[in-house]
């Protein structure tokens, strides 16, 4: 039961900051100017490329308590007085697990919102323009209806992938501290390679794709019930 409320914990944490923040940055790259467009691209893709041991390791030593990066920046700097026992304690633990996450997936999502961005039909921009349109307007009414569908499905994905966490947990914060990380997939793992028992993980597996399969079902409802209303309401 711990480690499924510690999975729902992270899938509620990480799936905001996947979805705004990729999209942010694909909103970035959509106004450079093209020849810029490919060398940016590959610089925000290419960690998505790298295995989680490699992006577990290189957080670790940011994230070390004794001699890490970040603490030590931070005390040279005055910013602090003692080191921040960033994998030991809560909510430092979780904050250094969503801050790897982040930076490793985030290039994925990114990409989708781009290939969606580009397909927005530029005479809808043009038109709005010429009515004086600021971009949050332009954003809320074309941007945002253009590209709902592929919005709708990265956030699916994210939550099906984040309900999945296991590497960066493991890696990281080796399910600590006092369990507070472990998270469902890597109960399973312990449950049936490390105890035998194959029955109790088979149907902790089960149990975890029908949480998924819900929370994933109502979310398409949601938000194709929600489209159906608003059609309803114009007509």
């Amino acid at each position: 039961m711990t480690a499924l409320k510690n999975t729902l914990v992270f899938v509620f944490i990480s799936v905001p900051p996947l979805v705004i923040v990729s999209l942010g940055l694909a909103l970035v790259l959509d106004n450079l100017p093209e020849k810029l467009k490919p060398l940016f691209r590959t610089i925000y893709f290419v960690s998505y490329s790298i295995s989680v041991t490699a992006v577990s390791a290189i957080f670790l030593w940011l994230f070390n308590e004794n001699g890490g990066f970040i603490n030590n920046t931070l005390v040279s700097s005055g910013l602090l007085i003692e080191p921040i026992n960033w994998l030991s304690e809560q909510p430092y633990a979780w904050l250094s697990i969503l801050v790897a996450t982040v930076w490793w997936t985030i290039g994925f999502n990114m990409m989708l919102f781009i290939n969606a961005l580009d397909d927005v039909d530029g005479s809808l921009y043009e038109a709005a323009d010429l009515d004086g349109a600021n971009f949050f307007s332009k954003f809320l009414f074309i941007t945002l209806p253009q590209i709902r569908n592929v919005a709708l499905f990265i956030v699916i994905m994210t939550v099906i992938a984040s309900f999945n966490l296991y590497g960066q947990s493991r890696l990281i914060t080796t399910g600590g501290p006092q369990q507070s990380t472990t998270t469902l997939t890597m109960n399973i793992q312990e449950t049936v390679l490390s105890m035998n028992q194959l029955g109790i993980g088979s149907s902790m597996a089960v149990l975890m794709g029908i949480i998924m399969l819900l929370i994933t079902a109502g979310q398409y409802f949601l938000a194709y019930k929600k489209n159906d209303l608003k059609e309803v309401n114009k007509k």
